[in-house]
């Protein structure tokens, strides 16, 4: 079963090449530490005294993390997410994929753990882009210092939360792309979750949604806002829906009838 699992996995994984969502990765991976690198370049005369500040590493990690945390990181497991079940469906292949000696869960979980690597990789991809965001303007502009010490392992600590907590929202999208052929419902209810869960922040019960989980991870630092504080551990019931969710995906898709 083992062997039939990694030939599986390297199966998705080459399926997966040169497709919208490995593109977004890149990307989205990318997009914030590139906007960042500009503006400090345009406003070069700032850089001197920002990188001589002893919080420089924080405040940097603070600045990419708030776009990524509230917008773009969520709609993009969205859309990721259900851009990969797609793949199937666009190709016409479920029928053909279903006739091969794989058994339904290694088809199940193979997919699902070429998501999760996916956001391994942007993760990695995102650090890459922060550190480039910190480098590139002291080396292009005279006069501007190293910015002292990369503090690794909060650095480390928080990508790790940021992974569990996209973790509900990459398995609830996996159901809803296998159940639903036409992949803009599982885009559509991945949007209205997201907005829903923009306009709980606030409520006291708002984390009983996990598409709030990256949203409250960033604003644990400190963030002005109004958003009330989870009275939860944010990260165990991540994993909780997690494992709920991964649940009911398997049974829905080895209950379906039609498969393809």
């Amino acid at each position: 079963m083992a062997y039939a699992y990694v030939a599986s996995l390297q199966s998705e994984w080459l399926k997966k090449k040169g497709s919208l969502a490995s593109w977004m990765v890149v990307i989205g991976a990318f997009f914030t530490p590139t906007i960042i690198i500009i503006a400090r370049l345009v406003y070069y005369e700032r850089l001197p005294g920002l990188y001589a500040s002893d919080g420089f590493w924080m405040l940097l990690w603070k600045n990419a993390w708030e776009s990524m945390a509230i917008f773009l990181l969520p709609l993009g497991v969205i859309l990721a997410t259900s851009l990969i079940a797609q793949l199937e469906y666009k190709n016409n292949t479920w029928k053909q994929l279903h006739t091969t000696p794989l058994s339904l869960t290694i088809i199940f979980l193979s997919k699902l753990t070429v998501i999760a690597v996916m956001m391994m990789q942007f993760l990695i991809l995102f650090n890459v882009g922060i550190w480039l965001a910190g480098v590139v303007p002291q080396l292009i502009i005279p006069g501007v210092s190293w910015p002292g010490a990369i503090p690794y392992d909060y650095f480390l600590r928080e990508d790790l939360f940021y992974f569990i907590d996209c973790l509900p929202i990459i398995a609830l999208q996996y159901l809803l792309s296998l159940h639903y052929r036409n992949f803009l419902v599982s885009i559509g209810c991945g949007f209205i979750f997201w907005i829903g869960a923009l306009g709980t922040l606030s409520w006291k019960y708002g984390f009983l949604l996990p598409y709030t989980y990256c949203m409250f991870n960033y604003l644990k630092a400190g963030v002005e806002t109004k958003a009330a504080v989870p009275p939860v551990n944010i990260h165990g019931m991540a994993l909780g829906y997690f494992l709920i969710f991964t649940v009911a995906g398997y049974y829905l898709y080895i209950k379906k009838k039609e498969k393809g």
